[in-house]
C-alpha cells in the first residue's frame, strides 16, 4: 500500500532555486485551489520551464511589462496570463526577485473536487481529460488573471498553494522540447512530464499562424 501524499506546504525556499531545478521537482506535487464553490486539488504531471530574459520562448525575453511583472518575483507567487484571447495559463514563479523565471503547469490529475472541475469542463470525455493541457487545467481550477501575483506560500487562506505531495522519482521523469514554442527556443528540452501518465498532454510542435490576405 502506497503512502498518502504529504500535506506539508512547500516553503518559499523550494521556489527560490533555478527554474530548471524546480520544474521537474514539481512533478507529483499537489496544487491546491480554494474557490467559493469548494476545494480542488491536482497532482501535477506535466510542466514547462521558462528562464525569462535569457530564454527566447519566455514572455520576459524582451524585458518587464505590465503583463509579465509577476514573473520577476518574488518566488513562490503565481503568474497568470491570457492567451489567444480565450484561455488562461498558470505559472509558478521561481528564482530570486528581479530575475524572471517560472514554471508553466501544463497538466495534472484532479484528485479532489473532480465534480466541481467537471462542471467547468463539460467537454471532458473522462476524468483524465479534466486538466490535460494548460488551458483545460486553468478552466478546471477556475484560474484567471485575478489570481496573478497570488502568494502560494501565504498559508491556508490563500486561493492557491502547493503541498509536498508525492515527489516523482527521477527515473520516471521524461523531458523534451516545449509544446508550441518556435524560433530560437524551440529545441530547449524544458518540458518535463511523468512518463506514461494518462493525464499528460500530447506534444505539438510550433505551427506558425497564417496571416489572412
Amino acid at each position: 500500500m502506497s503512502a498518502r501524499p504529504d500535506r506539508t506546504p512547500l516553503p518559499r525556499s523550494f521556489f527560490d532555486r533555478p527554474v530548471l531545478t524546480v520544474a521537474p521537482d514539481l512533478l507529483g506535487r499537489t496544487l491546491v485551489r480554494r474557490t467559493a464553490d469548494g476545494l480542488l486539488e491536482l497532482r501535477i504531471t506535466e510542466v514547462e520551464a521558462y528562464e525569462g530574459e535569457s530564454d527566447p520562448g519566455s514572455h520576459a525575453y524582451r524585458g518587464r511589462t505590465a503583463r509579465n511583472a509577476s514573473m520577476f518575483g518574488p518566488p513562490g507567487h503565481a503568474y497568470v496570463y491570457f492567451i489567444y484571447g480565450m484561455w488562461f495559463s498558470l505559472n509558478l514563479v521561481c528564482g530570486p526577485p528581479g530575475r524572471a523565471s517560472g514554471v508553466l503547469v501544463r497538466a495534472g490529475e484532479i484528485t479532489v473536487g473532480a465534480e466541481l472541475a467537471a462542471k467547468r469542463r463539460v467537454s471532458a470525455r473522462n476524468p483524465r481529460e479534466l486538466a490535460k493541457g494548460p488551458a483545460r487545467l486553468a478552466t478546471a481550477l477556475d484560474v484567471d488573471r485575478s489570481l496573478d501575483g497570488t502568494d502560494l506560500c501565504a498559508g491556508p487562506d490563500s486561493p492557491l498553494s502547493v503541498l509536498t505531495g508525492t515527489p516523482t522519482s527521477a527515473d520516471l521523469v521524461s523531458s523534451g522540447p516545449r509544446t508550441g514554442v518556435g524560433g530560437a527556443g524551440a529545441a530547449h528540452p524544458y518540458r518535463f512530464w511523468i512518463a506514461h501518465d494518462p493525464t499528460v498532454s500530447p506534444y505539438r510542435a510550433h505551427a506558425p499562424r497564417r496571416r489572412s490576405t
